[in-house]
Formats: C-alpha cells, sequence, structure tokens
C-alpha cells in the first residue's frame, strides 16, 4: 500500500528536491526523520502508521538553524566578524528571503485569512479616523462644561496630532523589534484606556492628559496596520488590497459624525452628582468612539504575528507554522482541503549576537527591567539611523517632503474648511443685526429671548427682565434706573459706556466683565449664577458640523475605490502623482467659495480628490523599505505627517476672515511641490515585498 501510494503522489505532484540554494520543497524522500512529532490532528494512521499526504509530520527544520546549533563551539569567534561582512551577508539573506516569501505567499493563495485578518486591522485603522474627529466633535458641548477658552479649544484640538506623532515615531520603532501584533495590541490598549478615561475626567488639565495618551495609543495603528496586512499579500494584491484597506479611515469617520449626531443633541442623557461631577452625553459619545479600538483589540488577538518578522528575526519554525495555518485557512475555504503545504525550509536572516549584561540573579528586578528597555531603546535608536544609510538616504529625504507637503495641505485646508463655513455663517448672522437708537423705555417687562440687537443711546426707567435669555445683545451709551434684572442667561452680550442708577441684578450671569466702562451707582448683584464665566454660542449648530463632517468623509468613497481598482494597474507614482496635481488644481476653485453650500461642495471636491493620493503614499511607503526597517520608516514618516498637520492647522486658521489667498497658496505650492517630487520616487508597482 505504501508503495502505491508514493507512486501516486509522483503522479499527482512533481515535488522539486531540496537544493543547497536555500529553495524549500519537499522531495518525495521521507522529511524530517529526527522530529518523530505527530499533530493531535493528524489524519491517514493505519496499524502499520504509514504516512499519508496531508498529515503533519513535525515542523520542517531549516538547515541554517541547525548548522548555527551545530557551531555553538564557533560563536565567540563570530562576535569578532567584521561588521561590514555581517552587513553583506544579512543583505543577501535579505534578498533571498524576499523571493522566496513571495513564491510562498502565491501558494498560499489570497482567500479568507486574508479577508479575516481586512477586518481585524481595518477595525484598528477605523479607531484611528474617529480618533481625528472626536475632539471636534465634542468642544461645542465640552466648552460649555470645561469653561475652555479659545486657547485652550486650541490646545485641545492639537493635542491628538501632537499625541499621534509621538505614538507613531515609538510604535513604529517598537513593532520592527518586538512584533507588529505584540506593538499594535499595546498601542490600541493604551488608546482604549485613556479614551475610556477621558469620558470621565471633569477637570481640563486632565481630560487635555487623557486625550495626549490616547493619541500616542492610536498614533500605531496606521504604520503597523499597513506593515502587518503587507506582509500577507502576494505582489499582485498588495496595492488593491492595501487601498481597500483605507476604506476603514472613512467608516471611521462616518462611524464618528453618525454617533455625534445620535448622542450628543440628547442633553438628557446626563446626571450629576452635586455640582463637582459632571456626566453630560458629549461624554457618552467619547465612550462609544473607543468601541472600534477595543473590538481591534479582541478580534486581532485571534490573528498571528507576521511570519516575514519572525524569519527576519531568525523564527523559523514558528513563520512556518503561520504561513501553514495561512495555506489551509484559505484552501479550506476554496474547497481543496486536501492540499498540502508543500515548504519545508525557508531562509531566515543571519542575526547578530547580542550579548547583554543582565547582572546576574542578584541584581534587582527593576535593575534588569531597566537594562532590557536601555538596550531595546538603543536597537529602536540604531535602527531608526539605518532609514538614512547611504542606500535609502535619498528616498528617505524624498518621501519626508511628499509627506510633509501632502499633510501640510491636507489637514490645514480640512480644518480651514468648516472655520470658513463658521466665519461665513457669522458674516451671515452679523447681516442680520437690528441697530436701535436713542430709544425711551418705560415700565415694561421683558420676558421674552433678545437677540442680535445693538441699542445705542437708549433711556430705561423702572423696567423689569425677568427669566429671559439675551444672545449677542450689545447696549452702548445708554442709561438704565431703577431697573430689575432677574434669572438672566447672556451670551456674547455686553454693555458698553452705560450708567445703571438704583439697579438691582439678581441670579444671572451678567457679570462685571459684561459691563464695559460702565458706572454702577446704588446697584446691587445678588447670587450671581455660578459657572463657566465665557461666552459661547448658544446656536445649536452641532448637526450641520456633524453634517458637513459626514458629507465630507462620504466624499472619499469614489476616491478609494478607483485608487483601489487602478493602485495596480497604472502603478503608485502615477496615481500619487495625477491625484496631487488634480487637488492642486482644485484648490483654486476655492477662491469662488462664498457661500456655506459652495464651501460644502468643495470641501468634497477636495477630499474626494485627495484620498487617492493618501492611497498611493501608504502603499509606496510599504514597498519602499525592507521589512525590518519597515515600520521604523513608516512610523517615522507618519509623525512628520501630523507634524505638518499641527503647523498646516495653525497657520491656515490664523488667515480664517481676513483672506482667502494665501491658504490657496499655500495649500496649490505644497501640493504642486509633492507631485513633483513623487515622480522622483523609484516605482514598486510589480516588485517582490522586500
Amino acid at each position: 500500500r505504501a508503495e502505491s501510494h508514493t507512486n501516486q503522489e509522483d503522479d499527482d505532484d512533481d515535488y522539486p528536491v531540496q537544493a543547497q540554494d536555500g529553495s524549500y520543497y519537499r522531495s518525495n524522500s521521507r522529511a524530517n526523520d529526527d522530529e518523530g512529532a505527530h499533530s493531535d490532528s493528524t489524519e491517514g494512521h493505519d496499524e502499520d502508521d504509514e504516512i499519508y499526504e496531508g498529515e503533519y509530520q513535525g515542523i520542517p527544520r531549516n538547515d541554517s538553524v541547525e548548522k548555527a546549533d551545530r557551531q555553538v563551539d564557533g560563536v565567540g569567534q563570530s562576535q569578532f566578524r567584521d561588521k561590514a561582512q555581517y552587513e553583506g551577508e544579512r543583505r543577501k539573506d535579505q534578498e533571498e528571503l524576499a523571493q522566496q516569501y513571495e513564491t510562498i505567499l502565491q501558494e498560499c493563495g489570497h482567500g479568507r485569512f486574508q479577508w479575516t485578518l481586512y477586518f481585524v486591522l481595518g477595525l484598528a485603522l477605523m479607531a484611528d479616523g474617529v480618533e481625528i474627529f472626536v475632539v471636534g466633535f465634542v468642544l461645542p458641548s465640552a466648552e460649555k462644561d470645561m469653561c475652555l477658552s479659545e486657547p485652550n479649544k486650541g490646545m485641545l484640538g492639537l493635542i491628538v496630532y501632537l499625541g499621534m506623532m509621538v505614538g507613531a515615531f515609538v510604535w513604529g520603532g517598537l513593532a520592527d523589534r518586538i512584533g507588529r501584533r505584540q506593538t499594535l495590541l499595546i498601542s490600541l490598549s493604551i488608546n482604549s484606556v485613556f479614551a475610556f478615561f477621558s469620558s470621565f475626567v471633569q477637570g481640563y488639565s486632565s481630560f487635555l492628559f487623557c486625550r495626549l495618551l490616547s493619541g500616542v495609543g492610536i498614533g500605531g495603528s496606521i504604520p503597523i496596520v499597513f506593515s502587518y496586512y503587507s506582509e500577507f499579500l502576494a505582489q499582485e494584491k498588495r496595492g488593491e488590497h492595501l487601498s481597500w484597506l483605507c476604506m476603514f479611515w472613512m467608516i471611521g469617520g462616518i462611524y464618528a459624525a453618525a454617533m455625534a449626531w445620535a448622542i450628543i443633541p440628547h442633553y438628557g442623557w446626563s446626571f450629576q452628582m452635586g455640582s463637582a461631577y459632571q456626566f453630560h452625553s458629549w461624554r457618552v459619545f467619547v465612550l462609544v468612539c473607543a468601541f472600534p479600538s477595543v473590538a481591534a483589540i479582541a478580534a486581532l488577538t485571534t490573528m498571528p504575528e507576521s511570519p516575514r518578522f519572525f524569519l527576519e528575526n531568525g523564527k523559523h519554525d514558528e513563520a512556518w507554522m503561520i504561513l501553514k495555518q495561512v495555506h489551509d485557512t484559505n484552501m479550506r475555504a476554496k474547497g481543496y482541503p486536501e492540499r498540502v503545504f508543500s515548504v519545508t525550509t525557508i531562509k531566515t536572516v543571519k542575526q547578530m549576537d547580542e550579548l547583554v549584561d543582565m547582572g546576574g540573579e542578584a541584581t534587582a528586578w527593576h535593575q534588569r527591567w531597566r537594562i532590557k528597555l536601555t538596550n531595546l531603546f538603543h536597537q529602536v535608536w540604531g535602527n531608526f539611523l539605518t532609514v538614512f544609510n547611504p542606500e535609502y538616504r535619498r528616498t528617505t529625504y524624498m518621501m519626508m517632503a511628499v509627506w510633509f507637503s501632502m499633510s501640510f495641505s491636507y489637514y490645514g485646508l480640512t480644518v480651514w474648511f468648516p472655520d470658513m463655513i463658521k466665519y461665513l455663517q457669522k458674516q451671515e448672522y452679523s447681516s442680520r443685526t437690528k441697530v436701535f437708537i436713542k430709544e425711551k423705555v418705560e415700565h415694561v417687562t421683558f420676558n421674552f429671548t433678545l437677540e442680535n440687537q445693538i441699542h445705542r443711546n437708549g433711556e430705561y426707567f423702572n423696567n423689569k427682565f425677568l427669566n429671559m435669555k439675551m444672545k449677542s445683545m450689545v447696549f452702548e451709551d445708554s442709561l438704565f434706573e431703577e431697573c430689575y434684572f432677574e434669572d438672566i442667561t447672556s451670551s456674547n452680550t455686553f454693555f458698553k459706556n452705560c450708567t445703571f442708577i438704583s439697579t438691582l441684578f439678581y441670579n444671572t450671569d451678567l457679570f462685571k466683565y459684561r459691563l464695559i466702562n460702565s458706572k454702577l451707582i446704588n446697584s446691587t448683584f445678588l447670587h450671581n449664577k455660578e459657572g463657566c464665566m465665557l461666552d459661547f454660542s448658544d446656536e445649536n449648530n452641532a448637526y450641520m458640523i456633524y453634517f458637513v463632517s459626514f458629507l465630507g468623509t462620504l466624499a472619499v468613497l469614489p476616491g478609494n475605490i478607483v485608487s483601489a481598482l487602478l493602485m495596480d494597474k497604472i502603478g503608485r507614482l502615477r496615481m500619487l502623482a495625477g491625484s496631487s496635481v488634480i487637488s492642486c488644481v482644485s484648490c483654486f476653485f476655492l477662491s469662488f467659495g462664498n457661500s456655506e453650500s459652495a464651501m460644502i461642495a468643495l470641501l468634497c471636491l477636495f477630499g474626494g480628490i485627495s484620498i487617492a493620493s493618501w492611497n498611493a503614499l501608504d502603499v509606496l511607503t510599504v514597498e519602499l523599505y525592507p521589512s525590518d526597517k519597515r515600520t521604523t520608516a513608516f512610523g517615522f514618516l507618519n509623525a512628520l505627517c501630523k507634524l505638518a498637520a499641527v503647523l498646516g492647522i495653525s497657520i491656515f486658521q490664523s488667515f480664517v476672515g481676513i483672506t482667502k489667498a494665501v491658504p490657496i497658496l499655500f495649500a496649490s505650492g505644497a501640493l504642486a511641490v509633492g507631485s513633483f517630487l513623487a515622480l522622483k520616487l523609484p516605482e514598486t508597482r510589480g516588485q517582490v515585498l522586500q
């Protein structure tokens, strides 16, 4: 029976014999005689213990690993090996591994495993998209609870980007040393924990701190997710499926806008314990926004580490097991469970002998941890510096310029758009202001809302202002005599150069700072309202903010689809440069945006076009750097991107209401430079993953 089975195998599959050059297919000879291990799920055993096709025969062992085991005596000599020679050998190993790994991925196929990982990593990317929008959506509500001044609001908006900048650099560097999956789990956990805490903390400083650390956590998402996923994708699928993965960033924005729309305006969803602790609806929204990150953590625990990372770090057996899992999962899903994973040995990259003195058993645990962390820091920093080695220096500097110019213009404009819409709304509101001059009012009771009015040189005698709101009211050079103000709630209301004689203020928020150069004669303030003394717009513009963000995020859908379908057909560089040029041209249409609806339409147009260049840039960054530097380089470039975002937002916001010309010139100039430099980069379409 064994003989006939062997003949059948010869007829069905022609497996090449293992060669000395590191090839990896199993021959018909019996593999791994010395392993003798059997899986619990072994198929095909009979009483004579014959081996059938499809039976697990133990983990194949790499020749280089076995050789290393036999050469323990030579370790002392290898420590003094010339470093240039070591680097040359390592580079040669990486080139051989890249070719081999591509062939293995071809055999594993593209199927259920990759699609499962797609949705798992999509949740992590979705969490990043949500994080960008959270603070912008809660500010209109949180500013009242926390009494935020304009500088405080600006800092809260920027702190997330600063946190993400630090996180991208740190987690990107760590992912090349301790693994993609483990680093992503740590970073998402930090994001989830501090996003949760930020929902409950009361003070501005503690909320700022929590959002900073939440941003640090989520900063690792983009660099790790794209690198992690790319290492499970064969060359012909990589560009398209990495672009499809970008869809989840858009879904994150839509999720945030929809949740804000559904939750924040419901002011009844709140409770408070005295005046010290308040939990309003916007805090529920912050809590809900942590869900994608928590879901990503739960799903990621079911996925394996990147086998490419294991191979780069000399862990042959672990990598082989994962690749076999990928193969078997895909084959079972396609209806070919009998197909055998034919790989026996895979090239692993030569490792440098790193001896670290841990101080022995007598050393305290905290000292050992300090030594470990110090060593890890030196490894990460050393790996980062290699990104600027001569062979990568030109590529790195070019990529830095492209990432910076893209981010500066994109983030600057996407924040400038809503601010311009608010400015246009304010201008339109001001145009409807009513002006009253030299009016005389006596013995009248006001118990209705007064809004958007200016009263000059008025005289008010024995009038009562009861249980009312004053919005955007200004009284100039007016006289109030024997008047009575009770239960007044005001916003953007001021009394300039006014005189108050024998007037009583009871339970009002007409604080002294609202009385500018005014005189108080025999007048009294009783039981002033407690709380924030700053002005906030009482208009319910929340729905408009969410709706604009929802439209702007949804508008990137066509660009996402087009870029995914064309990425592997026209190439990364054409996609990047072409999208940047069209985005640059679209910037000039901004000068025609003189109304709210026009600005919203232009926001959607710009977002829909520019997303294609972002997708191309993500794919290009993954493919330009070798596996052992991939997340380090991606993290550094993404950190630079967030720095450019902070600069772009700060500069563009300063021109709101002053001029459109400067932001338009800045944005179009940056995009033009980015598209020109993009064409100087090497094309990576059709290349194996380094």
